[in-house]
This record gives C-alpha cells, structure tokens and sequence, in this order.
C-alpha cells in the first residue's frame, strides 16, 4: 500500500491562552496518529483585543501581559530558526498552563533556558523591535477566520477554523478521531459553526 501523503497544518496560538495551549497539546497527539505535521505561528490576543473598549480591568492587565510571551518567540525565531518555535511554546505553556508560574522575565528567561536559547532574548518582552512580525504573523492566522473569534487558528489544505476547544487533551486514537471529524467539517463548502457552552475549566493532563 502507498504510503500515505503527509498533510501540512499551520498552527496559530498566543501561549497565554489555556484553551489554545490544550488544542496544541492534542496536535501533537494527532501527529503521533495520523500523517500530519504542524507549523507553529503566533497570534496575539493583545492584537485581538487592543480596540476593544468594554473589556474589564482584569482583562486589559493580562492583555498587558500577553505582549511579552509572543514576542519573545518571535524574537527566538528570527534569531534561531522556526524549529524552535514549538519547544519554547512547549517551555512557556508548561510553566504557564500546569505550574501556574508568574507571567514575568523570570519565567521567560528559564523556558529560554530550558531550550537552550539565551536568556537575553527576554529582552523582546519590552520592546517593540518585532511587533510588526508579531501583527503579520497574527493578521496571516486571523484573516482566515475572521475577527469575532481568538486563538487557536487551525489550517490545512486550504481550510481554517478557530479552535477545537477541547478539555481535556484527546490522547491517542481518540485524538486521532478528533482530527478526522474536524477535517471531515472543514472540507464541507458552507460549514461555519459547531458550539455549545463550555461546562468545565481547561484540565491540562
């Protein structure tokens, strides 16, 4: 039997997002089960939500917060290469998701350690030297979509949706399952919507 062909899918995530950072996780589980291979990208929630007048304080001090993670894997990738993107996501979602670390320097700095990656390349958290990557990266992910959804952006063989938010990770064939039914939904002309309301938090096992 022909070996099958493997499907390219581009991956647009903001690594503050926990929901996002669950879709990526089952990526990499459907990698393991079918004839897939992801690209990673990112968008930024900051992006999203920057002209936005009725978001609460809360919400406007994280996405505060949000500016300094992608642009620091931004920064990564034009120094180093796009292969370090998903490690670094890996490092940074790991100590955000599931260790519930700080979203400060210090965090950055060990996940940049944890990869290999120099520490100063923190230094991307406060600057804007790479904000137009990180609005083209962004803009490239959500105009495939539209405006009134976030992050994660799914692509492949020319069809992209927003999401699945999924808890917890689909493992194994059940993941790979997963992965048929949305391909199976994407490829339908027309298809726009699936939802119901979400009935519990992100579990990150």
């Amino acid at each position: 039997m022909a070996e099958q062909e493997i499907a390219q899918v581009d991956f647009w995530f903001d690594p503050l997002c926990p929901w996002a950072w669950i879709t990526s996780r089952w990526m990499l589980e459907v990698e393991q089960v079918r004839p897939v291979r992801v690209r990673w990208h990112v968008m930024s929630l900051a992006v999203l939500n920057e002209d936005k007048d009725d978001l609460s304080d809360h919400y406007k001090q994280l996405m505060k917060q949000a500016w300094g993670p992608v642009r620091v894997c931004v920064a990564a990738e034009q120094k180093v290469g796009a292969e370090t993107v998903l490690p670094l996501y890996t490092a940074i979602g790991n100590r955000f998701h599931h260790d519930k670390a700080e979203r400060n320097r210090a965090t950055i700095e060990a996940a940049l350690a944890e990869v290999g990656l120099p520490a100063e390349l923190a230094d991307a958290m406060e600057s804007t030297e790479y904000d137009e990557i990180v609005r083209a990266s962004h803009a490239e992910g959500i105009d495939r979509v539209g405006y009134e959804v976030g992050t994660p952006v799914i692509s492949v063989n020319g069809a992209s949706i927003f999401g699945p938010v999924v808890s917890p990770i689909p493992r194994g064939e059940a993941a790979g399952k997963l992965w048929d039914g949305v391909l199976l939904v994407m490829s339908t002309d027309g298809f726009f919507e699936l939802k119901r309301s979400r009935y519990r938090d992100p579990i990150f096992d």
